[in-house]
């Protein structure tokens, strides 16, 4: 199996060396070492990187991708049913943000007949007056002062 340099990897994928070092770090990509230390990447280490390079552009955090790339053997170059697999993984995960999203842009709404994000009526910054419920004035406030000054 041809092997390939870091210097290499970083021209095919747009990424700086540092990074593809740093995914290394985080148990993304596992090259090979060479007597003199050097490492050496599998072609489908490129498929890896984009992929992470994707992922992340999506949002997902580097455990999440780490997780869902356990799945598949080092050296080997996904397949299409590896990839679906894991696609699945991100329209569940991509469909609950959007709802999110959604219900985030139809409370926005709202907002126009406060117009100063009221701790009392606020649905975004208050929902359900949680902090009204400890009582009246700076409650959090003075929480904090206690814990500074016993």
């Amino acid at each position: 199996m041809k092997e390939y340099a870091i210097g290499y990897l970083a021209q095919r994928t747009g990424l700086a060396v540092s990074a593809i070092r740093h995914y290394e770090s985080q148990g993304l990509i596992k090259p090979n070492r060479t007597t003199s230390g050097q490492r050496q990447f599998a072609r489908s280490d490129i498929r890896r990187l984009s992929f992470i390079k994707i992922a992340q552009n999506l949002g997902f955090s580097l455990p999440y991708i780490r997780d869902l790339l356990a799945s598949l053997s080092d050296h080997r170059t996904p397949s299409a049913a590896d990839w679906a697999r894991i696609s699945k993984n991100f329209e569940s995960v991509l469909n609950t943000r959007i709802k999110r999203l959604e219900q985030l842009r139809d409370t926005l709404s709202s907002c126009i007949g406060c117009g100063c994000l009221s701790l009392k009526s606020c649905a975004l910054y208050n929902q359900g007056d949680h902090a009204g419920q400890r009582g009246t004035g700076a409650m959090f406030l003075l929480e904090t002062s206690e814990h500074t000054t016993k």
